[in-house]
């Protein structure tokens, strides 16, 4: 007989192992109270800037201090947020932004037009659609202290939509002196003008962070919907627990000791969904798609049918069943484009196959001149299903012959690691695994996975022109179906060059308490305002 990891988690939560785990945060401070909601999120918080990275758990530190011009509202449409007036030219060339009443940044200095022209330069070298706009402008300049203009070489009707994108790195709006820098330099300051305020004296670095309520926010006079609406909060503080350990992650939400784990471990769900004090709730419901990104600099993927042997390699299938093994939760995505956007489409698909193909991979290799050079995939031990499918990534690499090698971290080591352009031996590396809203996809002018500009594009650094100058046409179609024949297009060279692969989609629900109620359902980002507890 097999016994499974899921047949010992089951065994053991039915023993009562999972409550009697010492506890990591009752000897600090007992049960969250009913005006704090303590957090586990599904990495740790080491990056603070949020234009200076594209890391998930980085956005949501800014969705919660920082504001954004717009927002989406729960539609996908793009609200005003900071902007309480604006209009264009007769000859959509000209946009006038006006700023509303009550901004007002954490050290109580007042939010001004000059920030809004700092941000938007500073988030336009990194973003996609922020880089697509700045080609677009002739000039973007403050007319007075509330008042600001962008001005256009031609029109460009996706303006208003790209400012309010949340493809990270995400539009916030900071003070001009924390973004009067390159993009390329973080700013620590973590003084926003957004709903919380940011605790420093609270801040536990590996440990936990704490965001007060900013009881000088004014929010618009909209009800609450997606991220747009009256960012109302309901609660004084929010305390995000790094809690790397799944099992006691899950110990501490039964016991009551934090409210809301982000990504439980799939083992969990029957458990969970048992529990009358707990529930499951699915809050992208787009779902995400997970991706293998190959370093395009540095051998053995510099070599295209290195990069097509991983496209015939990989069984999304097998890695679904590591990822999302309930079939309700999961499924494989083989366009580009997603699954559930209007772009989503079948051209140029043939490799894709049940089970894969590893003969066709081993072959690809061997034409690539592969010469048995270490392949080094990162791997984050505090994300379970990252880790999860890169030791079954490794696994099937060494079983065609590549000298595979694990790189464990957590998040943040990978975060920093990522970003080095040399060679493994310099501390570079050759594959990591992660995942982007399904619902972005639909969007290349802004999803950082269908940027193809080389050393401009984002982690793994695809090139390739051909697909690049299809993609600059986007922003100009006119019509649904215009856009549809351009993305079968798009998607045709992409899987001959492999800017990456593709290894799935799922919905990945979050663990709260029941007395938490109020979280806002919007693909990309946790909102941390209107929540509440009982």
């Amino acid at each position: 007989m097999t016994i499974t990891r899921r047949d010992l988690m089951k065994a053991s939560i039915a023993a009562g192992t999972a409550l009697a785990i010492p506890s990591v945060l009752r000897a600090q401070s007992g049960l969250a109270g009913p005006r704090t909601v303590r957090m586990v999120m599904g990495a740790d918080l080491s990056v603070f800037d949020p234009i200076f990275s594209t890391a998930g758990i980085t956005a949501y530190h800014g969705l919660a201090i920082y504001d954004t011009l717009f927002s989406l509202d729960s539609k996908f449409m793009p609200q005003p947020q900071m902007v309480g007036k604006w209009g264009v030219s007769e000859d959509k060339k000209t946009y006038t932004f006006e700023l509303r009443d009550g901004l007002s940044w954490h050290d109580a200095t007042p939010v001004t037009a000059a920030d809004c022209v700092a941000s938007i330069r500073r988030w336009s070298q990194v973003n996609s659609g922020g880089k697509l706009l700045m080609e677009r402008i002739r000039d973007i300049s403050k007319k007075d202290d509330k008042t600001f203009t962008i001005e256009l070489k031609e029109p460009l009707g996706l303006l208003i939509d790209l400012l309010a994108s949340v493809s990270t790195p995400v539009l916030f709006i900071m003070r001009a002196k924390d973004a009067d820098r390159p993009a390329t330099e973080q700013v620590t300051a973590n003084i926003g003008s957004g709903p919380y305020k940011f605790n420093h004296d609270l801040a536990k670095p590996g440990a936990s962070f704490a965001y007060d309520r900013n009881e000088k926010y004014a929010p618009r006079g909209e009800a609450s919907d997606g991220y747009a609406g009256g960012k109302v909060v309901n609660v004084d503080r929010i305390i995000w627990d790094n809690i790397g350990d799944e099992q006691t992650a899950f110990a501490a939400l039964q016991a009551g000791e934090v409210d809301f784990v982000e990504g439980p471990p799939v083992d969990l769900y029957p458990v969970i969904e048992s529990d009358p004090n707990l529930a499951l709730q699915v809050l992208d419901k787009s779902g995400y798609d997970m991706c293998l990104r190959m370093n395009f600099l540095q051998k053995p993927f510099d070599n295209v049918k290195a990069r097509q042997a991983m496209l015939h390699l990989i069984d999304q299938e097998a890695l679904l069943r590591v990822t999302a093994p309930d079939p309700k939760y999961g499924r494989p995505v083989t366009s580009i484009f997603g699954n559930t956007t209007p772009y989503s489409n079948d051209e140029n698909t043939g490799w894709f196959k049940k089970g894969g193909n590893p003969e066709m991979a081993r072959q690809l290799f061997k034409e690539a001149g592969y010469a048995g050079e270490k392949v080094v995939i990162l791997q984050p031990a505090n994300i379970a299903w990252i880790r999860d499918a890169a030791q079954l990534l490794a696994a099937t690499l060494r079983k065609i012959g590549v000298n595979a090698e694990l790189a464990p971290s957590d998040w943040g080591g990978l975060v920093k690691r990522r970003a080095n352009k040399g060679p493994v031996e310099s501390g570079g590396w050759s594959i990591f695994i992660t995942n982007d809203s399904d619902y972005l996809q639909g969007d290349p002018t802004s999803a950082i996975f269908l940027n193809a500009s080389g050393e401009k594009a984002w982690f793994g650094w695809p090139k390739n022109d051909e697909y690049e100058a299809l993609r600059a046409k986007w922003p100009d179609v006119g019509t649904l179906e215009e856009r549809k024949d351009l993305a079968r297009k798009m998607q045709g060279i992409w899987w001959d060059f492999v800017g990456d692969v593709r290894l799935g989609q799922f919905a990945q629900p979050i663990a709260r308490s029941k007395a938490l109620t109020g979280i806002i359902e919007m693909p990309q980002l946790v909102a941390m305002w209107n929540m509440q507890k009982a």
